[in-house]
């Protein structure tokens, strides 16, 4: 065993003795996302670095201190990528996401609804246990199902069930060509249109609405492109511009997302006809994700979000006694909320991992 997993065991096992939670933590750079941030610090960084990656196999192994950014560089250089496109929300470099963190809050940008999400694209973990003892899950190629299910637990569990050690994770190709169109249409025109384009053989890899602008960003052959454009209409965005708006929306610069309201994260069905709410409103993946920059209360998210049949989170922002008493994630139905403490009960009996980073009780 390295230092660091004796270092990590060694923390593990005198938390559990003292029942005293313990922050498991990279380059912070989602803090502010979750409920509570309590225990003492373990900080993941000093165990980094990629174990194994064959391009022809299309799957690449890291360990959870690795940098984001770090991976994504390296899979460039090989005209590969986080299909996923998991978002950073920090430069890289000191306080930069790590690759245990993307796993652990489960976040994907605007590629999400073309290609899957984070959970979709994980192979096997391996896993330190509130005993401080590893733990493997699933494997290292995509046929292998063996503990699949468990794997994708890990992503988005926000750290509540152990301590990610390194995670296997499907790559695929970077795109031949992209080419980014811009429309000038109404918000249910907009939902109305991405829905209809769904069913088409169009290649759009991500779509975005807001201040009355809908961009969709075509992925693929160039043929292709050219194909969908003719079909699609609309003004081409220069390359240089679609990369920074895409940015934008993917890593939370755009100016829609500076704002001092509350930022509300609805996912819902596509064809949601829009809801009416109050504040600014930016969509994405097909209508499926709605950010809301609000001062609504709450209750009248949830209830909205709901009736259309899906759930709403407080993203960013409130004070922490407002996101205490409103609750970050949307409550759970009874039988839900069930699963969840079994299953927190089963990895973490002590509750010793990121206490109250989902729900108070777990």
């Amino acid at each position: 065993m390295s230092e660091s997993l004796k270092s990590f065991a060694d923390a593990i096992r005198t938390a559990a003795a003292g029942k005293r939670p313990l922050r498991l933590r990279g380059g912070g750079s989602k803090d502010f996302y979750g409920q509570v941030i309590a225990g003492e610090p373990l900080d993941t960084r000093g165990y980094a670095g990629v174990i194994a990656y064959e391009p022809t196999e299309l799957v690449v192994t890291a360990k959870c201190g690795t940098a984001l950014a770090g991976l994504e560089s390296t899979l460039r250089e090989n005209g590969q990528m986080l299909a996923f496109e998991p978002p950073h929300y920090a430069p890289p470099g000191e306080g930069g996401a790590t690759v245990g963190g993307m796993l652990a809050a489960g976040l994907a940008g605007p590629r999400r609804a073309s290609a899957g999400a984070v959970r979709d694209f994980v192979l096997g973990v391996t896993l330190m246990d509130a005993r401080g003892e590893t733990l493997r899950f699933g494997g290292t190629v995509m046929k292998n199902v063996a503990g699949y299910d468990l794997s994708r637990l890990m992503a988005g569990s926000m750290g509540t069930l152990g301590l990610v050690l390194d995670v296997s994770l499907k790559v695929l190709p970077l795109p031949a060509a992209e080419a980014t169109l811009r429309f000038e249409m109404p918000e249910d025109k907009a939902i109305e249109t991405l829905n209809r384009w769904a069913g088409r053989p169009l290649p759009i890899s991500a779509s975005a609405y807001t201040g009355g602008e809908l961009h969709v960003r075509l992925s693929g052959a160039p043929p292709a492109l050219d194909s969908a454009r003719r079909r699609l209409g609309g003004e081409r965005l220069d390359d240089e511009q679609a990369r920074r708006f895409w940015s934008g929306i993917r890593e939370h610069t755009d100016d829609f997302f500076r704002t001092e309201s509350q930022l509300w994260r609805l996912s819902l069905p596509s064809a949601t006809p829009p809801l009416g709410l109050q504040g600014a409103q930016l969509i994405e993946w097909g209508g499926a994700l709605r950010w809301l920059a609000t001062g609504a209360d709450a209750r009248t998210l949830r209830e909205a979000a709901r009736r259309a049949g899906g759930h709403a989170t407080l993203f960013r922002g409130g004070t922490e006694e407002e996101r205490r008493s409103a609750g970050v994630f949307h409550p759970l139905e009874p039988a839900l909320a069930k699963l969840h403490r079994d299953l927190k009960a089963s990895f973490d009996p002590e509750g010793i991992f990121n206490r109250g980073r989902m729900y108070p009780d777990f």
